[in-house]
């Protein structure tokens, strides 16, 4: 009697993971079908400025040496009239950069550019508050943010501005490239996650009329957008999508613009990947914690308040791909006991719910990244960095569980800056000889996982349960990878 409640106790724990995984499963192929219906229906800007409006540049950085000064170039060649351009420096910096900036602003000041630097002694409330300090000393009526490590070509604003002759748009987004996507394994992997994110998720949320969200860095704001939507907050690590989600809610318009391209730089270790993962995870369940209430009171219709909190809530697969891994020996034992017991019914029932479940999740994530790269198909490489990008993201799930308890708990940390070092993918430079955050306890945590999935492995071996092997190689892989590379970041790639 014990172990059959023991049996269907893990039954039913394993059996309501797997639903929320697939869940987010369907949601992932719901955004597929929203995408495949829209793609063509690109935005077109309404008119064209007659007298181009007054814009201000707004560069928040903090501690950046290796990449100021390259910003600073590409923003002094943006193609637009200088009495109508102003850019502004927001430094929080605490080294060297700031007498850089200081430098290179006086040299720029000198070729007739417009360019202010205002520097603040503290940080805080980070971005959100570097902003917010900034925005009465602004002149333009549009406001274009780009962090330390993009680089805008100098059409951008002439391909943007043009879109806010509607005076409903409040906010243009436009899609992130990748300087360094050849330089390592771990950025092939996050340059094909970002993509499925800009190429397929923005397009189809932003096409079809559901709430998507401005990404922090290369898009512009409208002035009166930011100020009528109750302006810049601290309260959570993602300010972006905050300020996104309270400025549709008010009843402004994004408009997302997937062939406007701003490349910049992938975080080339992976410490600096777990700090923007939980930066990102945290500050995304922070949000969703303080605005859905909001959203499910607004007057928005249920498929688009059922949408905003599967996006606002997506990272929590995470936390469901950790519960289900560790459940997994659980789970083989449940499937002995049932052989010793004869069971052969409910057996085939498990199985069957494991295996069909276990092949539609991976099945969507497949075609979900493959349609990310409809542009630039080379079969080989999806092949290539597929697998690596899911075992990565398994790895991850420790990380961003961690950060999403932060946020249930309201436990607060602060903005993490991630290093970004001006190498591209054919940099002779090795990461190696760059600064790195250090190592955090978490990676011993994962490389202890990646033991117990390695164990279990062993274990299905020996009672000849071959079928669920290659579910389980993945994760280990994905584990023992993020963890080793976290203790030892010197090692490449």
């Amino acid at each position: 009697m014990i172990i059959d409640h023991w049996i269907h106790f893990f039954f039913w724990c394993e059996a309501v993971l797997l639903f929320g995984l697939t869940c987010f499963g369907l949601h992932r192929l719901w955004l597929m079908v929203l995408f495949a219906r829209y793609r063509n229906h690109r935005p077109e800007p309404r008119e064209f400025w007659q007298k181009l409006p007054p814009v201000t540049i707004q560069l928040p950085v903090y501690n950046e040496t290796f990449v100021i000064g390259r910003l600073l170039e590409s923003v002094s060649r943006l193609d637009y009239p200088a009495g109508q351009l102003q850019i502004q420096v927001l430094d929080d910096s605490t080294d060297q950069t700031t007498q850089m900036i200081v430098g290179k602003a006086a040299e720029l000041q000198q070729q007739g550019i417009n360019i202010t630097v205002l520097h603040r002694n503290s940080r805080q409330e980070f971005k959100a508050g570097a902003l917010a300090e900034a925005l009465p000393h602004a002149t333009g009526d549009f406001l274009v943010i780009l962090d330390a490590d993009f680089v805008p070509a100098p059409d951008f604003l002439k391909k943007t501005i043009h879109y806010f002759t509607d005076p409903a748009v409040g906010m243009v987004q436009t899609r992130w490239e990748h300087l360094n996507r050849e330089h390592s394994y771990l950025t092939r992997a996050q340059a094909l996650w970002l993509d499925a994110h800009f190429r397929v998720e923005q397009t189809a949320r932003s096409r079809a009329g559901y709430c998507f969200n401005f990404n922090g860095s290369a898009g512009i704001w409208r002035r009166q957008t930011i100020l009528s939507a109750g302006g810049w907050q601290g309260d959570t690590l993602t300010e972006d999508l905050d300020l996104s989600y309270r400025a549709q809610l008010a009843g402004w318009k994004g408009i997302y613009l997937d062939d406007v391209v701003v490349p910049a730089e992938l975080p080339m270790d992976m410490n600096g990947l777990k700090s923007q993962q939980h930066r990102w995870t945290k500050g995304s369940i922070e949000t969703a914690m303080k605005l859905l209430p909001a959203i499910l009171k607004s007057r928005l219709a249920w498929y688009q308040k059922l949408e905003a909190c599967f996006h606002l809530g997506n990272w929590f697969h995470f936390l469901l791909a950790v519960l289900l891994i560790l459940l997994t020996f659980p789970s083989m034992v449940m499937h002995q006991s049932l052989i010793y017991q004869q069971d052969y019914v409910l057996l085939a029932k498990i199985v069957a719910m494991e295996s069909s479940l276990g092949m539609f999740l991976i099945l969507s994530m497949v075609l979900f990244y493959s349609i990310s790269q409809r542009n630039q198909w080379v079969w080989w490489k999806i092949v290539r960095d597929i697998p690596w990008l899911m075992a990565i993201s398994i790895g991850l799930s420790i990380n961003n569980s961690r950060a999403i308890l932060e946020a249930v708990c309201g436990r607060r940390s602060p903005f993490s800056r991630t290093p970004k070092f001006a190498l591209t993918s054919s940099s002779a430079v090795k990461t190696k000889s760059l600064c790195r955050l250090p190592a955090q306890s978490l990676c011993w945590s994962e490389i202890a996982v990646g033991l117990y999935v390695t164990s279990v492995i062993i274990y299905a071996l020996g009672q000849q349960l071959y079928g669920i092997i290659p579910f389980l190689i993945p994760p280990g892989v994905g584990f023992f990878y993020t963890g080793i590379k976290s203790a030892f970041p010197k090692l490449y790639p």
